[in-house]
């Protein structure tokens, strides 16, 4: 059974109860996810083949002391970097490291920054190059999926009506939607409940209240969905070596639909992909 608690009396930890939070943490989701998309949009300049992600994590760091944000995935959990970068067919949690990027290559960049205690938590994917057209359509039908999820996320729908927009849409589209991982509940805490399914039914699941905040992050395989991570812990690649998208957004349930928190101040959440 679910239970909703009021976040300003809730310790700090996962107690499996669902967080609803108030105005004044609306506007602290606001700052931080504003810090992270400024970061996304700065970082379509620096993406090219040659680079490496060694260096796209260089920035990041950068990016952050310049603007007071700390890296959430620094030590979390074992983790020594500042995003994720997760190339072609790694679906992921892709270590940054210095092989360079190459013409016709896609890469998610997942940024999350602390700022004032909360996080903002986003990715998108970048172009490396020119694509074949394959990959651009697997990044359109990614996104779309993701604002179809987002379109779902009001008050009396419930988790499995976000799951099942998504399912729909991608497998309408051919390609499949990866199970083994979610997103999730966000705050004055990286993770948090409830996990959000990109796959599911109509109904099922938590219901959507007002005050709710949590990230949704589609990935999508061009092949099957099955993944499996690498001796190194973190990175999850597709099994079939089929490519992979993946983009997020941190948004907070409103009386009316939601609010994201992570948009793009310049318009740049499909890097790209304005032919």
């Amino acid at each position: 059974m679910v239970t909703y608690i009021d976040a300003a009396t809730a310790p700090l930890k996962n107690t499996g109860q669902v967080r609803l939070y108030g105005p004044d943490d609306f506007a602290g989701m606001r700052k931080a996810g504003a810090v992270t998309a400024a970061c996304l949009d700065a970082l379509a300049d620096v993406v090219k083949p040659g680079v490496t992600t060694q260096e796209i994590d260089d920035f990041v760091q950068a990016f952050g002391r310049e603007h007071n944000a700390l890296p959430a995935t620094l030590y979390y959990r074992g983790y020594t970097k500042f995003s994720c970068t997760s190339i072609n067919h790694v679906v992921c949690h892709g270590i940054p490291n210095d092989k360079p990027l190459r013409d016709g290559d896609i890469v998610n960049i997942d940024v999350t920054y602390i700022v004032d205690g909360w996080h903002g938590d986003s990715s998108r994917m970048y172009p490396v190059g020119e694509l074949k057209r394959a990959a651009e359509r697997l990044i359109e039908v990614t996104y779309e999926s993701l604002m179809l999820g987002i379109a779902a996320a009001k008050p009396g729908n419930t988790t499995g009506d976000i799951g099942a927009a998504i399912q729909t849409f991608v497998e309408r589209e051919r390609c499949s939607v990866v199970r083994d991982f979610c997103g999730h509940g966000l705050g004055r805490l990286f993770h948090d409940t409830p996990n959000i399914l990109h796959y599911g039914r109509p109904g099922e699941g938590v219901e959507l209240k007002p005050g709710m905040i949590f990230t949704i992050e589609p990935m999508v395989n061009l092949g099957r969905p099955q993944v499996k991570v690498l001796s190194d812990g973190w990175t999850a690649v597709t099994r079939d070596r089929s490519l992979s998208a993946q983009f997020e957004h941190s948004i907070g349930i409103t009386p009316e639909g939601c609010e994201i928190f992570t948009l793009s101040p310049k318009g740049l959440h499909r890097p790209g992909f304005d032919r």
